[in-house]
């Protein structure tokens, strides 16, 4: 059975979002904590697929905790969900390891919507937000900044970036699912990310894939 953590102070918020992964995934035990302290002995406890994160907690930001997640178990999907859309919020958050971020605004429909797009591979991020991604990464970008990709890591990032899964990206391609993974970890080192949230954000800053 897949572990889900919700950290959420609000107790209706919080209640509303553990419904919403039990909408999304049929078989899923679901922790709730509402502080960090309480997340990190829950988090010591029980090995996680999936966290719910919010940012302005009682006892600090969120972020620390998506941090923490990140480097210790990098295994487990990290989404954010907040009330906060600017950018002192969401930049850090990705930085720190989140692979989604979605704005409590969104209707519960919306939301496990989303949600349900972890297993096609799409990172969670809510339509306001990718507009705000996309226009924030419409910087200059000089030749020197992008990477030297080869055809194939370049054909692979562009797939990733629509969404397909590792194993969806190698039926498309015609080759296997670990030369997929292979390539993978050579884009990540080449983009200096972590994850395909980080890579598709990274892959649209540099132009190297088209919204």
């Amino acid at each position: 059975m897949q572990t889900a953590l919700v950290l959420e102070d609000h107790p209706e918020t919080r209640e509303w979002l553990t419904g919403i992964i039990r909408q999304a995934f049929l078989e899923i035990e679901v922790h709730e904590a509402s502080s960090l302290a309480q997340a990190r002995q829950l988090i010591s406890r029980h090995p996680l697929d999936l966290a719910l994160i919010d940012l302005n907690l009682p006892d600090g930001n969120g972020v620390e905790i998506i941090s923490e997640i990140s480097k210790s178990s990098p295994d487990t999907y990290c989404v954010v969900a907040t009330i906060f859309d600017d950018d002192n919020y969401l930049f850090p958050a990705l930085e720190a390891g989140a692979q989604g971020y979605l704005l409590k605004e969104q209707t519960t429909e919306e939301f496990i919507q989303n949600l349900q797009g972890i297993i096609k591979g799409e990172p969670p991020i809510s339509p306001a937000i990718a507009r705000k991604m996309i226009s924030h990464f419409h910087s200059d970008i000089t030749p020197s900044d992008k990477p030297d990709l080869s055809k194939r890591e370049k054909e692979i990032l562009s797939a990733i970036a629509k969404g397909l899964s590792r194993n969806e990206a190698a039926d498309v391609l015609g080759i296997t699912s670990n030369t997929v993974a292979s390539h993978l970890k050579n884009i990540y080192g080449k983009l200096n990310v972590s994850n395909r949230a980080q890579a598709t954000l990274e892959a649209l800053r540099l132009g190297l894939v088209k919204p």
